[in-house]
């Protein structure tokens, strides 16, 4: 997460809008309102426009609750695009089905340069949109309580695995471990010196295959997610904890 202290030392005179992702990917992090607001008052001031992306608002843990800044004012209310989708929540990843939310006069540029860049959703992914959001939401608790039982699995197991630390996901289905105690360390002639090698020698060494921390800006970490099954987590574990014990 950044802070208003952060956003307001990056603003320049060609800033137009600024990007709040809560839940986080890839860190699971989310907004409190109190930050929420902050946010919302500093975009006020230098009249910039929000995109929210909140595509994991209903993957959320520890019965926190998803806060949109679009309802923190009505300033912030008409300044604020919302981005969502069904590839997460509902598990409708090969639909290809986003969405947005705005006030009528973005939603209409927005929709003109659309347009001109691909053509509409088929028919049936639309139908199919339409039932997820308005029909039953059981299935997503039952996959909320799943993928925190699977978080808290991972947790416990990283915690326990010397030299590996965590920030600890709130939302979304992934976590990012820090892999910095290991910089420096060998295997097969290789020294480990970024998070790409790695996820490189992890890859080559064990066949687990986890996402390189610099993809997001953090070369100390890489990415793992839990959006799979149980023997797979464990199994992926198993084997990661094999291969820091090759690393020298």
């Amino acid at each position: 997460k950044y802070s208003v202290k952060e956003l307001r030392n990056l603003i320049t005179s060609k800033t137009k809008a600024i990007l709040v992702n809560s839940p986080n990917n890839p860190t699971g992090s989310i907004y409190t309102r109190e930050e929420l607001t902050e946010i919302a008052e500093l975009a006020k001031e230098y009249d910039l426009i929000i995109i929210s992306d909140e595509i994991y608002e209903k993957l959320i843990y520890d019965n926190e609750k998803h806060i949109s800044i679009a309802s923190i004012s009505k300033d912030s209310y008409e300044r604020t695009i919302v981005i969502n989708g069904l590839s997460k929540a509902y598990a409708m990843t090969g639909w290809r089905i986003g969405y947005s939310a705005s006030s009528k006069e973005i939603a209409k540029l927005m929709s003109s340069v659309q347009s001109h860049v691909t053509s509409n959703i088929n028919s049936i992914s639309q139908y199919a949109a339409i039932e997820a959001l308005n029909g039953p939401q059981d299935s997503i608790k039952i996959m909320i309580k799943e993928f925190e039982k699977r978080r808290n699995y991972m947790i416990d197991r990283i915690n326990k695995i010397h030299g590996l630390s965590i920030i600890r996901p709130k939302g979304a289905f992934y976590i990012m471990v820090c892999i910095e105690n290991y910089f420096g360390k060998e295997i097969n002639s290789e020294i480990i010196n970024s998070s790409l090698d790695f996820s490189k020698s992890l890859l080559n060494e064990e066949n687990v295959a986890v996402i390189p921390g610099i993809a997001f800006g953090v070369d100390n970490y890489i990415r793992l997610s839990y959006a799979t099954s149980m023997e797979i987590i464990e199994e992926g574990l198993n084997r990661l904890e094999k291969y820091l014990r090759k690393l020298v």
